[in-house]
């Protein structure tokens, strides 16, 4: 019994790491089989989504189970414990979250100052923001898109999830007729596309709350910024690669991480690779 144990602790892994971008966001993707916590609190929000078996803890006053596909949370504060609520354990992916990161979202949903989000329970089962949170965390461990794409996203996620699950959430600010900002936005992007533009600089840029724009901009041009400044890109790509570029340039010069990058993006656009494009074009001007 004693090997087996040892057996299955020595499968446990863990990696956590932190996202400077965001504001030294941290990160933990782990699999436990035999791993406890005693009771203890965190300074943040402890988000997690549960990928594999079932995680139990007590939590304000009474003992929870988060199973698979599941979201647990931990407020800032509470004690908690941690344990396995199966054999097999429990893997999951977590985001700590800082305080101040989830009291300006909540601001900036209704365009003024909110306290901080309060949230009761300590499982949710919510499959759709459990998908996304857990789609965004491997999207920061891969690190593979924009800034802009990765704000936008972390951004949309966590008002969501205030707005779904907050005892409290606050009512979200009306969208205008701000077409001026949606024109500034787009001429920017058009100006900047090869560089690493953030969702702040576009907020500075139009006087509007980070959230807003999104908003905004999505009510006016039917996509998201990211999405804009991505078609931007692919644009530009496709005039560097007819003037017969060679990709790995040419991606680096339209802002794209790397090849391959461009590569699965010009395929999602336009249902053929850069090589194929730049191939069909070569053909029709000999």
């Amino acid at each position: 019994m004693a090997s087996m144990e040892r057996a299955m602790a020595a499968s446990e892994t863990s990696k956590l790491w932190r996202v400077p971008r965001f504001g030294e966001l941290e990160l933990l993707r782990a699999q436990y089989r035999t791993q406890t916590f005693p009771r203890h609190t965190h300074d943040c929000y402890a988000i997690g989504v549960i990928e594999q078996g079932a995680l139990g803890f007590f939590y304000r006053g009474e003992n929870v189970v988060a199973a698979r596909g599941d979201i647990n949370l931990c407020i800032p504060g509470e004690v908690h414990t941690g344990h396995p609520a199966v054999t097999e354990g429990w893997s999951y992916r977590m985001f700590y979250l800082d305080v101040s990161l989830l009291e300006r979202v909540a601001s900036e949903m209704s365009d003024r100052p909110q306290n901080i989000p309060f949230f009761q329970s300590g499982v949710l089962t919510d499959g759709a923001i459990a998908q996304q949170l857990r789609q965004l965390h491997q999207q920061f461990e891969q690190s593979s898109e924009s800034l802009l794409q990765q704000e936008t996203e972390f951004l949309e996620v966590l008002a969501t999830f205030i707005k779904r699950h907050a005892d409290a959430p606050p009512s979200l600010a009306p969208i205008g007729q701000e077409r001026r900002a949606v024109t500034q936005i787009k001429h920017y992007i058009e100006s900047h596309y090869a560089e690493e533009i953030s969702l702040s600089a576009l907020a500075h840029l139009t006087h509007l709350s980070r959230y807003h724009l999104i908003r905004v901009f999505r009510e006016t041009v039917g996509i998201p910024p990211h999405a804009y400044l991505r078609q931007v890109r692919i644009r530009h790509a496709k005039a560097m690669l007819a003037d017969g570029l060679p990709i790995a340039d040419v991606a680096i010069a339209t802002g794209f991480t790397h090849q391959s990058h461009l590569n699965r993006w010009f395929k999602k656009l336009w249902g053929i690779t850069p090589g194929q494009y730049r191939n069909c074009v070569q053909d029709r001007s000999a």
